[in-house]
């Protein structure tokens, strides 16, 4: 018997259900209404219409999905006025149903049921229920219209009835879930309380379970005859519908690329800070944290940045309020405010098509966070977590010991120097890095009241840090209504996200002053004026003023605190056009504030010069007021086989910042500072963005942007941003293929701005600057002189064009899925600081837009579901990044003599350099002379090969010498669950970049192991190349760069489900043990391979932690 079964529509992709069976049918087919039902009037009566059509109209009016078995609606007339506008759904439904003997039920958010009263249960039937039906066509195929069914006799000599029930992760049931036996045309439906009852033929039938939105599960059935079921909830269903910028679109139906990621799939462990979660997660997306210091910030880069001298940092939108990029005071990471545990999903938008419409901030991808909020479909929740901590040191930078130390003074030194030597033998890095105990505890509550769903929670972090005194306590809180008035036309969300953040930053020169500190002297003497600190001291009792500080006194003797209060909170207004229901206004009200208040104080028995000016203390204050004001139409109209999304709005932003510092000094002779700051700028918007849908094949987006920024002067203030994409839903040309579930191609041109320009809020204006130090007297007083600033007054934004082609695949029913992009941007209008002739704006150099820099490269994500049971689950992922960045100009007219703009400070002489941005090279080249090297591999002192030929050896000789960022980017992740167990892993991988070992040329000479009044450590490569002068050559030799390519393995986690020990009635707790900084395998010799500049120097290393949580439901 065959028949029709009606196209499905749900959030994220077209999928095929099967119907609630009330009792048994030769086949039946369980249909969603459809989005544009074609409503046609019973023939009896004008007044009356067919039940049918009356469902899809309020399906389509209240924009729910209602499910129904086609034969149970059939013939079945009902009157116009039960259809009305001014009844709620429910009502509605109640007045269409109950007079025909029908009932409904809501069987998920959002998604209705209809069944017949006298028929409700479980029941046998023979229902398309083989594999094909389940799982090819859950990524957007549609069934046949005239989808055969045909009867498969099953022989009845073993046969066995097994009852059970299905529900959810949560305990809930799943009503309408579909049982079914694997390979056969048998199977029944779950009634309303989950419950099933199913003949199988024999013991080795395997059951499989389904639900819309939630992985299948096969089962074999054994000698049981009641099973139990729990699904869990498809992450690829729950990331259908994704955030995009204003507004959020079906992933199905997205033509740029944009990649997300929910909390399920967040890194693990000890995570203090937002970008932590994501850590080795997404293709073409690199963090780098700046070192382990608690709440350290992190460098994020989408597809390697666009710019050499602005910003690089993405747009950042949180619930729909765009952040600044300017430093928070106190705050080491303007991210740290965020408790990582309020976070529901990032989705990172990294090619034109998709950032265009943020405009003038959009260069460097846009990352939009959405946070957990309470939905209708929440029951009365309460989540508790908490995590204990303890992070330990892995690693010391290789320095002599004391032994080794002695020996090298008593061969090299003078009596004097010796004279110098301890007796002591100290470790001093041992000493700053203790076993960091930290802890973290987070509750919150859900649910749902008088019909408004709401969340809150509360968290506490104390994270102390390895290195002495460093660490970091927040408390935060998270408030959520979602209400919804006028019948249903209004909705409104109020998210507020507060948060007050202590830090006590160590002073980080202690790393570098136990790396150097003799190791023959010890950590503290009795009796001395110093603190009872070892000091280097002079004739006369005085600290030798050119000496390193002890460098427990740097971290004992100096403080430096600051609290940061900072709130984010915004409503927003959605409201449904009740006479056109295609039209919807939205309305967003955004603020960001910050206040940051903090102490610095130094004793005077901290070094020389502190000693000499009694001691000093000083203050920092910041006030942050930014606000977003946005307001948009969206209009969606679904015609014959088409579908056209258009919106457009308006946005204004605000940016104030003011500041305020002051040092003071015990000695009344030394002058106080004081200095105070204040700025502000704006940014006015338009935009627009259209969507075309046709036969739900073929895709294209246009965007289009123009911003106003109060950066730039008036001629340069306006800059237009538009976009373009297209996409081919391949798979949809072949809907009886069993190869692809998805197959979609996709292509994307746009062109994106950057007004961060890191040259200050008005840089097109003629600013002064008070000199340093040089004053002009007048009588008794003394006035500070002001000096202009070079300044160009045609600057503005710089513009990236980028293309991008995309293809989106899943094979094997979505067992395999994945995606493959290619990319390409230029940046014009490059900022650069440029030659200009002597005297122009009272300088020889200005910054202005003469550059440009090419970036491609190649993105590849891999997911892959190798084995999902009953008892075992794995889920992989992998993902891969190629990118390659060269600057084409620098300059206005091309100049081959000119070398570029020297980077990368070090430590070692005065003004040395290590790097350069020069045309026709990767950014952040490394400019170096070429080492010389003897028939055994070992470096010779000074000497270096002529490259020019001149027969000497000059600046002209340096040449440029690999890249500090990764030319490759690896990510891989493993969970595997087995029962009421779950192991897993994260790896990650920087191929092709390099590092300048900065201790071992700065402390890998021998001349440096001696000083006046004082002796100095060494690192232990001065061993081997027994380097007795640190020349300025020597120090940029490229001995010194150093492959700092890596394998990391960033996160190890084992969970156990404690429901078979604590019996307790709707109570789930998981237990946990995790691993952070696990291993690193590299060739690198320094402290850590991974570096943001590629500079190693004093680093605070990445602890390693490890971690105890325990997360309960109630």
């Amino acid at each position: 018997m065959k028949k029709r079964v009606f196209r499905l529509v749900i959030i994220g992709g077209m999928v095929t259900a099967f119907s609630y069976l009330p009792h048994p049918l030769s086949a039946q087919a369980l249909a969603y209404a459809q989005n544009k039902p074609k409503v046609e009037r019973s023939p009896e009566t004008s007044s009356t219409m067919k039940l049918r059509d009356a469902i899809l109209s309020l399906k389509n009016q209240f924009n729910v999905d209602i499910l129904f078995e086609e034969k149970t609606l059939s013939g079945i007339s009902v009157l116009q006025e039960n259809v009305r506008t001014s009844k709620s759904l429910e009502q509605s439904l109640e007045a269409l149903l109950a007079p025909n003997g029908l009932a409904f039920k809501k069987v998920r958010k959002n998604t209705y049921l209809i069944f017949g009263k006298k028929s409700e249960g479980s029941t046998q039937t023979k229902i398309a229920s083989n594999e094909k039906n389940l799982s090819s066509n859950m990524e957007g195929n549609d069934l046949k219209e005239n989808n055969s069914i045909s009867e498969v006799n099953l022989s009845a000599t073993a046969e066995q009835t097994v009852t059970g029930k299905v529900a959810d992760d949560k305990g809930s049931p799943l009503p309408g879930a579909s049982v079914a036996i694997k390979g056969t045309t048998r199977g029944v439906t779950t009634n309303t309380n989950g419950e099933f009852s199913i003949t199988v033929p024999n013991e080795q039938a395997v059951l499989v379970v389904s639900f819309i939105g939630f992985l299948p599960q096969e089962i074999t059935v054994g000698n049981k005859t009641a099973i139990n079921v729990t699904l869990k909830e498809d992450l690829k269903t729950l990331t259908e519908v994704v955030v995009v910028g204003y507004g959020s679109q079906k992933k199905k139906d997205l033509t740029g690329s944009i990649t997300s990621i929910t909390s399920a799939d967040f890194v693990k462990g000890n995570i203090a800070t937002p970008e932590q979660l994501i850590t080795g997660k997404l293709a073409g997306v690199q963090i780098t944290s700046n070192g382990g210091a608690p709440g350290s910030a992190s460098q994020i880069r989408i597809r390697g940045g666009s710019s050499l001298s602005a910003s690089n940092d993405p747009l950042i939108v949180i619930d729909g309020v765009p952040l600044d990029n300017a430093e928070v005071k106190g705050s080491a990471n303007p991210l740290s405010f965020i408790n990582p545990n309020d976070i529901e999903s990032f989705n990172v938008l990294k090619d034109a098509s998709a950032t265009a419409i943020y405009g003038s901030r959009a260069s460097n991808g846009v990352i939009i966070i959405t946070t957990k909020k309470g939905t209708k479909k929440d029951k009365f929740n309460v989540n508790f977590s908490s995590m204990f901590s303890a992070g330990v040191k892995t690693k010391n930078v290789d320095v002599l010991t004391a032994d080794q130390f002695r020996e090298v003074v008593n061969a090299r030194g003078t009596e004097s120097q010796k004279a110098l030597l301890g007796t002591a033998n100290t470790n001093w890095q041992d000493l700053i890095y203790r076993t960091a105990l930290s802890n973290d505890n987070n509750l919150s509550i859900t649910g749902v009241l008088k019909d408004i769903p709401y969340r809150v929670s509360v968290g506490h972090t104390n994270q102390n840090g390895i290195l002495l005194t460093s660490g970091l306590e927040r408390t935060s809180g998270s408030f959520g209504i979602s209400p919804m008035l006028f019948n249903n036309s209004l909705k409104i969300d109020v998210n507020v996200k507060a948060s007050s953040t202590k830090s006590n930053f160590a002073d980080e020169g202690a790393i570098g002053s136990a790396i150097g500190f003799d190791p023959t002297q010890p950590a503290y003497v009795e009796n001395q004026k110093y603190g009872g600190y070892f000091n280097w001291l002079e004739s006369n009792g005085n600290i030798v003023s050119l000496a390193p500080s002890n460098p427990l006194s740097l971290l004992n003797l100096k403080s430096n605190k600051a609290t940061v209060n900072r709130i984010i909170a915004n409503i927003q207004f959605d409201y449904k056009f009740p006479f056109l229901p295609a039209l919807k206004a939205n309305w967003n009200l955004g603020l960001d504030r910050s206040n940051t208040d903090g102490k610095e104080s130094a004793s005077n028995l901290v070094s020389a010069n502190l000693y000499t000016n009694r001691g000093s203390t000083g203050y920092y204050t910041q006030s942050r007021n930014n606000f977003t004001n946005q307001f948009y139409l969206n209009y969606v109209k679904e015609f014959t086989n088409q579908t056209v999304n258009v919106m457009a709005g308006v946005e204004n932003q605000g940016f104030v910042r003011e500041e305020e510092n002051g040092t003071t000094f015990g000695n009344p002779d030394v002058t106080s500072t004081k200095s105070y700051f204040k700025t502000d700028y704006a940014l006015l918007s338009y935009f627009g963005r259209l969507n075309y849908a046709l036969a739900n094949k073929y895709l294209a987006t246009f965007t289009l942007r123009r911003d106003g920024s109060s950066r730039f002067a008036e001629n340069n203030r306006w800059g237009t941003f538009p976009s373009a994409a297209l996409a081919w839903k391949i798979n949809n040309e072949f809907k009886d293929s069993q190869t692809f579930t998805d197959l979609k191609l996709r292509l994307g041109w746009g062109i994106t701005g950057q007004q961060d320009i890191s040259s200050g809020d008005y840089p097109y204006l003629n600013a002064y600057t008070p000199s340093q130090g040089i004053q002009y007297q007048l009588g008794n007083t003394f006035y500070t002189l002001l000096r202009p600033n070079a300044y160009d007054p045609n600057i503005k934004w710089e513009q990236t064009e980028s293309t991008n082609v995309g293809l989106d695949f899943g094979l094997k029913k979505s067992r395999l899925s994945g995606s493959i992009d290619l990319y390409k941007k230029v940046t014009s209008d490059l900022i650069n600081e440029i030659d200009v002739a002597a005297g122009t704006n009272f300088s020889n150099k200005v910054v202005t837009n003469v550059g440009s820099l090419e970036t491609k490269g190649i993105e590849v994500i891999l997911n892959y579901t190798p084995v999902l049971t009953e008892n075992f689950n794995w889920d992989i992922s992998a993902n891969f990044t190629y990118n390659q960045r060269k600057i084409t100009a620098l300059t206005k007219v091309d100049n081959p003599s000119y070398v570029g703009v020297l980077v990368g400070g070090i430590e070692g002489g005065t003004g040395n350099t290590i790097q350069v941005h020069s045309t026709g090279y990767v950014p952040n080249a490394f400019f170096v002379y070429k080492q010389v090297y003897d028939a055994s591999g070992k470096p010779l002192e000074g000497v270096f090969e002529d490259l020019n030929g001149d027969g000497k050896i000059t600046d002209l000789d340096r040449y440029r010498y690999k890249g500090a960022a990764p030319n490759y980017l690896f990510g891989f992740t493993s969970q595997m669950t087995y029962k009421k167990a779950s192991f897993g892993f994260v790896l990650r991988s920087n191929v092709g970049n390099y590092a300048y070992n900065n201790i071992f040329s700065n402390r890998g000479i021998y001349s440096n192991l001696f000083n006046t009044g004082f002796n100095s450590n060494l690192s232990t490569n001065v061993l081997e190349t027994g380097f007795k002068t640190g020349t300025v050559e020597t120090r940029m030799s490229d001995y010194y760069i150093q492959n700092a390519s890596f394998l990391r393995m960033d996160n190890i986690n084992l969970g156990y489900n404690l429901s078979d020990i604590i019996k307790i009635k709707n109570v789930r707790a998981q237990l946990s043990f995790i691993v952070q900084n696990v291993f690193v395998i590299t060739n690198y010799k320094g402290l850590d391979p991974e570096l943001r500049d590629g500079i190693g120097n004093q680093v605070y290393p990445r602890p390693r932690t490890y971690s105890l949580g325990l997360n309960v439901n109630f």
